[in-house]
C-alpha cells in the first residue's frame, strides 16, 4: 500500500524554495545553467528555471537543458537495454554554475555518471545539485546541494513520482516492496532504472 508523502502543492512549494536557494547559492541569476537528468528531473528542472524567471524578473539569460547519462552508467551490462534520451546543452558551460536536476537521489551512481557527461561539454565553474526527493542509502561520496524533502527510506521501500506532464497526476509516494516476487522486485527496479517516460516508471530507485 503506497503512503503519499507529498501533494501537488508540496511539490511547488518545495521547488519554490529549492529556486530560492540556488538564487542565494549563485548570489543571482547570471552564469546559471540548469540541466535536467531524463525523464522527470528535465521536468522538474524546467519548472526551476521558470520560477526564478518569476522571481527575478531580470534572469533572462538562465539556461535550461536536459543531460541524458545513458551511455555513462556502470550497469550496463547487468541492467536493460535502455533507449538514450535527447541532451540538450544550451550553448557553453564553461565558467558557468550548472545546477543538476533529478527527482530522486539513491545510490549516487546516476549522478556520478551525470558529472562524466557532464564533463565531455565542458569545464563549468561549479557544479550543484537539487533533487526532489533525496532518499538517502548513498553507496558513493555525492552530497544534494538543494533538496524538497529528506525521506528516510528502507533498502525494499519503492519512491514513487508522479509529474502532471508524463502521469496525469502529481504526488510522491512511498511503498513497500515486501511480499513481491524476486522476478517482480527485480524487474521493477530495473524498469525504475530504465527511466522509461510511461506511467508505469514512476521515480529511480537508482539515482
Amino acid at each position: 500500500m503506497a503512503r503519499t508523502v507529498l501533494q501537488q502543492a508540496d511539490i511547488a512549494r518545495a521547488l519554490t524554495r529549492i529556486s530560492h536557494e540556488i538564487l542565494e547559492s549563485n548570489r543571482g541569476p547570471d552564469n546559471l545553467v540548469i540541466l535536467g537528468i531524463p525523464t522527470r528531473g528535465v521536468l522538474l528542472a524546467q519548472r526551476i528555471a521558470e520560477t526564478i524567471a518569476r522571481i527575478e524578473p531580470s534572469a533572462t539569460d538562465v539556461q535550461v537543458g536536459s543531460l541524458d547519462v545513458t551511455m555513462y552508467r556502470d550497469d550496463l551490462a547487468h541492467s536493460l537495454t535502455r533507449t538514450p534520451a535527447p541532451t540538450s546543452v544550451p550553448g557553453s558551460i564553461d565558467g558557468k554554475t550548472v545546477v543538476l536536476v533529478d527527482d530522486v537521489l539513491f545510490s549516487g551512481r546516476t549522478i556520478r555518471a551525470a558529472l562524466d557527461a557532464l564533463g565531455d561539454h565542458g569545464r563549468p565553474r561549479a557544479v550543484r545539485l537539487a533533487v526532489l526527493v533525496d532518499r538517502g542509502h548513498r553507496e558513493l561520496p555525492i552530497r544534494a546541494d538543494f533538496v524538497g524533502k529528506n525521506l528516510p527510506s528502507s533498502t525494499d521501500e519503492r519512491i514513487n513520482v508522479h509529474l502532471a506532464e508524463v502521469d496525469g497526476d502529481e504526488f510522491v509516494s512511498i511503498e513497500s516492496t515486501r511480499g513481491e516476487s524476486p522476478t517482480v522486485k527485480s524487474h521493477t527496479v530495473e524498469s525504475h532504472t530504465a527511466e522509461s517516460a510511461s506511467a508505469t516508471t514512476k521515480g529511480r530507485d537508482d539515482a
